[in-house]
């Protein structure tokens, strides 16, 4: 067992002695601290030490080529202090082994969510996109607050969305309060919790007019797409979402009692849809094909369109209404419902809104209704 003060010098010249597959020079001034030089040429620092129940163990510090000496006898230094107080550092070192990372972690929460959220495309898109390259390969106990803060702060920085941003930290942070609940290790703190969050203004809604209404609708009618102008149709007069109506069957349309049931919404539960005269009208045109359950399927595949992008850009370029979204068209709906006099309770109702505080958003839309209320009031006063 050769001793030796070690140094950068005496580390960089120190050889394996002839015979041997390997040589250790323990250091004179850290106790267990030991340079283990192997006859191939390699060279590793470790500090060797016995442990509270009286076992040998060693700690790997690091190879000569990845770590300076004055780092490897800092390092060494500190571990040494360690046992010496009573600490165990290849207990601390392999219980931070057994913490899995955070791509782990991410494969769980997406086999959950592929089980039990509507929306998983839209998840998966999102982990493999932003957070599995930042995240994927470090270790949960090693995932801070302050570095997640700083992560976040770059994705807006970068020119991603507030609200993009806003559904990564979501994400993110719900990966962690799954990992609490099924007792993974690494998962006890949310390094997401704390982290002030930006406020949103997705305030972004436009209502067409009555004359823009015609125009789309002019547009739509013109199509290669040919259920385009049915589906645009049906969205101004139902308020719904599009996904609704892409997957919407025929077995929940009844013409007799003018309703259609979504038998899953966006917050999870059933609704029932009321059909105008003039949605009634669309539908009874509506081409019906063998055999497809579908109410406005894509006449080439026979099943939901994935995307109809392409003639709906057209249609608004057409109908020069640059930059309308086709969810702008729900807006729409509640604008004319609330504008004709109809309460924003029953509106809220018609769109399927989970609380009244959604449907709010419409309130300053009753103008032309509320003018004509206090136009009538004043009309009275003046008869007197």
């Amino acid at each position: 067992m050769p001793k030796a003060h070690l140094t950068q010098a005496f580390v960089a010249n120190a050889g394996c002695e002839v015979g041997k597959k390997k040589s250790d020079h323990y250091d004179l001034s850290i106790k267990g601290f030991v340079l283990e030089v192997r006859c191939t040429g390699g060279k590793t620092y470790y500090l060797r030490y016995v442990d509270q129940a009286g076992t040998q163990k060693q700690y790997k510090i690091g190879g000569y080529n990845d770590i300076t000496f004055a780092a490897a006898k800092k390092k060494a230094q500190q571990l040494r202090s360690e046992v010496v107080m009573g600490g165990d550092p290849g207990a601390k070192k392999a219980l931070a082994r057994s913490i899995p990372l955070y791509g782990e972690l991410a494969e769980r929460h997406l086999e959950f969510a592929k089980l039990h959220l509507k929306s998983y495309s839209d998840l998966e898109a999102t982990m493999r996109n932003h957070v599995l390259p930042k995240w994927g390969k470090t270790r949960l106990t090693d995932i801070t607050s302050q570095a997640v803060g700083q992560w976040l702060n770059d994705k807006r920085a970068g020119g991603l969305a507030p609200a993009s941003v806003e559904r990564i930290r979501v994400i993110f942070g719900r990966s962690f309060v799954l990992g609490a609940s099924w007792d993974i290790p690494g998962t006890e703190r949310n390094p997401t919790r704390g982290i002030p969050r930006t406020p949103l203004n997705n305030g972004r809604e436009r209502f067409l007019s009555a004359e823009e209404a015609t125009r789309l609708r002019e547009a739509v009618a013109a199509s290669q797409n040919p259920q385009l102008q049915h589906i645009v149709g049906l969205l101004l007069l139902t308020g719904a979402r599009l996904r609704e109506l892409l997957d919407a069957k025929w077995e929940n349309v009844d013409i007799k009692r003018r309703s259609w049931l979504i038998p899953t919404s966006k917050t999870g539960k059933a609704r029932h849809v009321p059909l105008s005269t003039a949605a009634l009208a669309i539908i009874e045109q509506l081409p019906r094909f063998k055999d497809c359950p579908w109410l406005v399927p894509n006449p080439e595949t026979r099943r939901p369109f994935v995307s109809i992008k392409h003639g709906w850009q057209r249609a608004i370029r057409e109908a020069k209404l640059p930059g309308l979204r086709l969810h702008d068209l729900r807006h729409s709906a509640a604008s004319f419902m609330v504008n004709s006099g109809v309460d924003l309770f029953a509106v809220g109702k018609v769109l399927g809104h989970a609380s009244y505080q959604s449907t709010q958003r419409y309130s300053h839309l009753a103008n032309d209704t509320l003018l004509k209320a206090v136009e009538a009031g004043a009309a009275k006063q003046a008869a007197f």
